[in-house]
């Protein structure tokens, strides 16, 4: 029986403990034998919850890159990653015991010729509910809904799909025992998928509040990816001669995020973290995300809970600090709610009880 020491303050509660790993599952019983193997503050695995494992502007990559990628998540602490859209197959992440543990969420579903080329299944809104069904089968829970996208004939954001088939599209995943996530820029997309029962909106830079007030009462979530809608301005600048209502549009979402992440969370809405290759590299830099949401004025503890434990729980996995649970936590050498930036730089990983960074 191999066995780890691990000491310091354990978060959320941050007392100061003694915490062990036997057997790749976490005990606060003193085993013998055990050596030191990390000292400082430790935090339950971090979560990307709108990652894009295997996905690169030009579409799928090759399993090459897909480890490289899981790898650089991995060792900066996001030890569990809900896929939110690729194209590749990353089954077989699933079995290696060394890389993060993954949801998988298939392909993103698209209205026909109205979104970025190679990344989603794109259909017709009669089509609609068949292939959410099927991701809802091939995935692990959730799929994801291109709620709004430029329409080149109205030459603005506009809903992908009506709402009948929206409605349609998500009782079949939920038939199937799945959750459904959008991408949402606008507001004219998220009442019809409100209405329609859906769990979850990426981005939200629409979000109104009367829509807020629902998703707080139905607990439906909100992964706002602040680097990401801060890209607003260089999106519509190439097109803006060919398009300037769609980029006064994306201009006013651009204008107004801040004050919606920050009614959000007023309004009690659960709030998690997530990457989406919005910062300074497409994986590894969940950090950046969790310092943006921050400095737009989100309480510290706030932001790293909804990166941390929060999201683990909201997904359905263990904090991976608890007596019994397999072991997947971060420690890092200051305490991360006093200064956040330390999350770039951890002392230890480890995941499925072994230290792997």
């Amino acid at each position: 029986m191999s066995a780890l020491r691990f000491t310091g303050p354990v978060l959320p509660d941050g007392e100061v403990r003694d915490l062990y790993v036997v057997d790749g599952r976490v005990t606060y019983e003193r085993p013998p034998g055990a050596e030191l193997a990390g000292e400082g503050w430790i935090v339950p695995g971090l979560v990307d919850a709108h990652n894009h494992l295997g996905l690169e502007d030009g579409g799928a990559v090759d399993d090459e890159e897909i480890l490289r990628q899981a790898v650089a998540d991995r060792d900066t602490g996001a030890l569990l990653l809900r896929d939110c859209g690729s194209p590749a197959d990353t089954r077989w992440v699933q079995q290696r015991e060394d890389l993060p543990r993954l949801i998988r969420c298939g392909r993103h579903i698209a209205r026909t010729k109205r979104y970025i080329r190679n990344y989603a299944h794109e259909v017709e809104p009669e089509d609609l509910a068949a292939y959410a069904a099927r991701e809802a089968q091939a995935g692990d829970g959730w799929i994801k809904l291109v709620g709004d996208w430029i329409s080149r004939e109205a030459g603005d954001l506009t809903p992908s799909f009506p709402a009948d088939a929206v409605a349609a599209a998500i009782g079949a995943a939920h038939e199937h025992g799945a959750k459904v996530t959008a991408h949402c820029f606008g507001s004219d997309s998220i009442g019809p998928l409100l209405d329609a029962g859906i769990d979850c909106i990426e981005h939200g830079t629409g979000l109104r509040e009367e829509h807020l007030a629902t998703m707080a009462a139905r607990g439906v979530a909100l992964v706002p990816t602040v680097l990401q809608t801060d890209k607003f301005p260089q999106y519509v600048e190439a097109g803006r001669e060919k398009f300037p209502t769609y980029a006064t549009t994306m201009e006013a979402l651009h204008r107004q995020r801040r004050e919606v992440l920050l009614q959000a969370h007023e309004a009690g809405v659960a709030l998690y973290v997530g990457s989406d290759g919005g910062g300074t590299g497409r994986h590894g830099y969940l950090h950046e995300e969790v310092l943006a949401m921050a400095a737009m004025g989100l309480p510290a503890r706030d932001v790293l809970a909804a990166a941390s434990w929060q999201a683990r729980a909201w997904l359905g996995f263990p904090s991976g600090v608890a007596e019994g649970e397999p072991a997947d936590f971060v420690v890092y050498d200051a305490d991360p709610v006093a200064d956040l930036t330390v999350l770039a730089r951890p002392a230890r990983v480890v995941l499925r009880g072994k230290v792997v960074a």
